[in-house]
Parts: C-alpha cells; structure tokens; sequence
C-alpha cells in the first residue's frame, strides 16, 4: 500500500512562511500524481497546489497563486509546499494526496480531490493576524 504523512504544520503570524512536506511510503509505481488540499472547519476540501512530473504545468488555486510553490524531490519521495506571505485565510488542514499513473487528467482536474486515491492525515495550519 500506499502511505503518505505530512509534517511541517504549525503557527505563524501573517506575513510568514512554512514549509509542509509529505513523504510517500510504499509502492513508487502507484503515486504518479501529488497535490496538496485543505479543508478550514466547516467548508469543503480545496484543492490548493498539484504537480506530476510529466507535466512542466502546476496548477494553483487563485487564492495562492504567486504565494505557494509545490515542488517535489524524487530521491526522497518527498512532495513540498513552500508557502510564503501568509494570510490569516489560510488557516487550514493540509492534506497531502497522490493518484497512480492515467488516473488524471492534466492538468484539468489536477485539484479535484475525487482524482486522488491516496490521502495523508493531515496537518494544521494556523496564521494569526
């Protein structure tokens, strides 16, 4: 199977940075396809960053564009979220996701969370003002 944990997670006043990570345990072959999402009390799962290596396209959520940068490290099957700037709205849950190979369509439904089989547990966000 398949495991996926993030870390990273934790407070920051507005204007800061965090750097989530999430690392993919298992089977390489079925995690072609990585994003990160998050989901704030009471609202439904965002998708906020995707990428996939066949693709030089990652797409973003228009609320973090220019702000958040996903990039991945092979070597350490390592997806990262460098999230600058922050904002007291992006006080979240990030998930981290990943999907086997032609399972999405690129980059279309790259934030679709229904596209992801593999779910982290997710880690808290928080940015006072």
């Amino acid at each position: 199977q398949v495991q996926l944990v993030e870390s990273g997670g934790g407070s920051e006043t507005a204007g800061g940075s965090l750097r989530l990570s999430c690392t993919s345990t298992g089977y390489p072959s079925l995690t072609r396809y990585f994003a990160w999402f998050r989901q704030a009390p009471g609202k439904e799962r965002d998708g906020v960053a995707a990428i996939y290596h066949g693709s030089t396209i990652t797409p973003y959520a228009d609320s973090v564009q220019g702000r958040f940068t996903i990039s991945r490290d092979n070597a350490k099957n390592t997806v990262y979220l460098q999230m600058n700037s922050l904002k007291p709205e992006d006080t979240s849950i990030y998930y981290c996701a990943a999907a086997p190979p032609r399972r999405i369509i690129w980059p279309r439904d790259a934030l679709v969370p229904d596209q992801y089989n593999f779910w982290g547990q997710g880690t808290q966000v928080t940015v006072s003002s």
